[in-house]
């Protein structure tokens, strides 16, 4: 039947319409027979090159994760040793940590009274330099207040007098304001 239906297609005009059709794309049979040539021959090789070499890999993979995941094993039960036998040294510390803590408050006790009496010292002494320095700008804002006034003094008595004052005239104004001033 198929023979038949073939033949009737090529009474037709369809196969030279196939052919009209293959020429107008530029399809060449020995070009594509090449081309399936080619492509068998690079499918080939990447089989051979490629496909091998990976799969080689991902078994090599596979065995390291094995290995990897028994190793694991292995260890979490050597981590659940150690947890153990540091639970037993924690025990132990902690009953000499204890007698360490009290003998640690009694020392921070002592500390602490030796660093509030020098903290009590170091503020006295402060207090007292502060005064020492008060006293010296009291005395020295003093001394430049009685020259200043004893100036003015001076100044005011020779503008309204309208003369010159003597050095003497300025000696015995200076005392007299000073001694006003010191009252």
């Amino acid at each position: 039947m198929l023979f038949n239906v073939i033949l009737a297609a090529n009474e037709g005009g369809l196969m030279d319409t196939a052919s009209a059709v293959a020429e107008t794309f530029g399809f060449n049979k020995w070009a594509f027979v090449a081309q399936v040539l080619s492509f068998s021959l690079v499918c080939g090789a990447l089989y051979k090159f490629a496909y091998g070499p990976i799969l080689k890999v991902l078994e090599d993979r596979r065995h390291k994760i094995e290995v990897a995941y028994k190793e694991a094993a292995a260890v979490k039960v050597q981590v659940a040793d150690a947890e153990r036998r540091a639970n037993e040294i924690v025990v132990q510390a902690s009953s000499g940590a204890h007698k360490m803590i009290e003998e640690a408050k009694a020392a921070a006790g002592a500390f602490q009274e030796k660093q509030m009496l020098q903290a009590r010292q170091d503020a006295e002494a402060l207090v007292a330099k502060a005064r020492e320095e008060t006293r010296r700008d009291y005395d020295r804002m003093l001394a430049e207040l009685k020259t200043e006034v004893a100036r003015l003094v001076i100044d005011t008595t020779a503008k309204v007098s309208g003369k010159v004052l003597t050095a003497e005239d300025q000696r015995r104004l200076t005392e007299e304001a000073n001694k006003e001033i010191a009252a």
